[in-house]
């Protein structure tokens, strides 16, 4: 509707400053010659816009100009409200700030939207942890915060999954991300994108020197970057099992990273196929965990290594440890 799209361009303006005429359409998809005519119907409604053309120009308030916005719709006031249920405001240290500025949201609300909200921040909850993640550690975010606020370079000291000692990194922050109840430093180092779980963080120090990011690129589009290598990583070896389909939902639950394709299921058969990517051998072994309910079919590789290694754990529960080297372990 071009009364929202108004309003949009009003409130970006007083937030942004001076906004060129291209990156309003963009954000609001629509043509650069709509956004030059709402610029003129917002100029006729009494609002204080001018546009500036050439190189440095864009479409700008009045200086000074200030408006008490409060056209939210009902779909617009449930959103916010929702934001209460998140819960990544707790770890940033906004759990106060957030509270009072929705109690001034609505008080700001048309009255008729308010009863609405209300129900919504008590109707609808967000967890973004998941079941039985176990313990985690604390998390520490004031130093990470404050590089990405003030722009400044940081030293890390990190221990890598699998490294018994941390290792020291200078890195250029775009910002922080919450992934399913994770927090991420998403960072350059050396001009690459680096993605650094912020439980693994044992020391941060905000250094004087200003932030060296790449030109033009935002914290969005590297993540994006990041998100894609870690979830599209390629497999290097093809596996193939049956399920026993008492298992079958938990075993699509588990293994839904590595599955290769959803398996065809008639509904009916005791034992389903289904086919698996894995990047490296040893990672087949978390078929283990059910025991006789799932049957590699192949390669056969995969069998061998899963039948040596049941075989080297069943050594050590028969109390035979000289026989009971896993495949792969140190000798």
């Amino acid at each position: 509707m071009k009364s929202d799209r108004l309003l949009s361009i009003l409130l970006l303006l007083q937030t942004r400053g001076r906004v060129p005429a291209h990156e309003l359409a963009g954000r609001l998809e629509v043509s650069v010659r709509t956004i030059y005519r709402d610029v003129e119907a917002l100029s006729a409604s009494g609002v204080p816009v001018y546009a500036e053309r050439g190189r440095h120009g864009g479409i700008e308030l009045l200086a000074g100009f200030r408006t008490d916005v409060t056209g939210l719709t009902a779909d617009e006031s449930r959103a916010l409200f929702i934001l209460a249920a998140q819960g990544a405001h707790a770890a940033l240290g906004l759990d106060a700030a957030l509270g009072s500025a929705l109690r001034k949201v609505m008080a700001a609300l048309p009255a008729p939207h308010r009863p609405a909200a209300e129900v919504t921040s008590r109707r609808i909850l967000v967890d973004a942890t998941r079941w039985k993640g176990g313990p985690q550690r604390a998390v520490d975010l004031e130093v990470l915060q404050d590089a990405v606020f003030t722009d400044r370079r940081l030293r890390l000291r990190y221990r890598h999954s699998g490294d018994a000692e941390p290792r020291t990194y200078t890195v250029d922050p775009y910002g922080l991300v919450s992934k399913a109840g994770v927090w991420y430093l998403v960072a350059d180092r050396r001009g690459k994108p680096r993605l650094f779980r912020a439980e693994r963080v044992r020391t941060a120090t905000l250094l004087p020197d200003p932030v060296r990011r790449r030109p033009g690129v935002e914290l969005g589009a590297v993540w994006e970057v990041l998100r894609r290598q870690v979830e599209e990583r390629p497999g290097g070896l093809d596996v193939t099992v049956r399920v026993q389909r008492s298992r079958l939902d938990m075993f699509l639950r588990l293994n839904a990273a590595a599955l290769a394709a959803l398996p065809e299921d008639d509904g009916e058969s005791e034992w389903v196929a289904a086919h698996l990517s894995y990047g490296v051998l040893g990672e087949a072994r978390t078929l283990l965990a059910f025991g006789d309910t799932v049957e590699v079919l192949g390669p056969p590789e995969v069998r061998e290594e899963l039948a040596s290694t049941a075989a080297a754990i069943g050594a050590v529960y028969a109390g035979d440890r000289e026989g009971a080297h896993l495949p792969g372990a140190a000798r």
